[in-house]
């Protein structure tokens, strides 16, 4: 079954552009496409698409509220790829924060755009280390909830979460804990749980602003 796609932009080229790139690709498929965030939730819930690809600034309403309502109100939600032409946006991070799964910038390479929503389909987050350590020095709100030692992470799942927020897949964490790749997705599913994450970015953000991990 291919990837499917909902397209999310007030920019008429900017759709067809990304159309294009993804539609080039025999394992994604473009099921539709809104011009403001207040379309979202009605085509969400018609076409079911695996990947929302959603511009961060719309006149009418942006991607952040956008974000929020579809995970707010929809029981299985899509995964949600942020894009925005400045990653240094504070629109970026908070949307990010109410629940994104990534961003993608709209100057990224074709061959970026089609990776970016294969790896969010499949689970994982989209993080660009030191895009998020910026932002999170910027906008978040560092040094809170007693670095997250409420969540009572042991010292593996803690050791996890850091090499999460440098932007690695359970792969690469793998190769660098020297355990099987199944190992991590344990780890990491436990990391989640405890910080009541609904994936990899939200549990990345938690790190930053609670000062489990400094954004320098």
């Amino acid at each position: 079954m291919p990837v499917t796609v909902l397209l999310v932009d007030d920019e008429p080229l900017v759709r067809a552009g990304l159309r294009a790139v993804l539609e080039a690709q025999p394992d994604i498929e473009v099921v539709g496409e809104a011009a403001d965030g207040a379309a979202v939730i009605p085509l969400v819930r018609q076409l079911r698409p695996d990947v929302v690809a959603m511009d961060v600034r719309m006149p009418l309403l942006d991607g952040i509220e956008a974000t929020r309502a579809v995970l707010r109100t929809v029981a299985e939600p899509p995964k949600i790829l942020v894009v925005t032409t400045f990653e240094d946006d504070e629109y970026v991070y908070e949307a990010l924060r109410a629940g994104a799964d990534g961003f993608l910038l709209k100057r990224a390479r074709p061959a970026e755009i089609v990776h970016a929503v294969r790896l969010v389909a499949e689970g994982e987050s989209l993080l660009f280390p030191a895009s998020v350590r910026q932002l999170a020095a910027r906008y978040g709100e560092g040094g809170g909830r007693d670095g997250l030692g409420w969540a009572r992470l042991t010292e593996r799942e803690a050791e996890v979460l850091r090499l999460m927020a440098q932007g690695l897949s359970n792969a690469e964490i793998a190769g660098r804990l020297f355990v099987g790749t199944e190992t991590v997705k344990s780890h990491v599913g436990a990391v989640l749980a405890k910080l009541g994450a609904r994936d990899r970015t939200q549990a990345v953000i938690a790190a930053y602003e609670s000062g489990f991990v400094a954004p320098r």
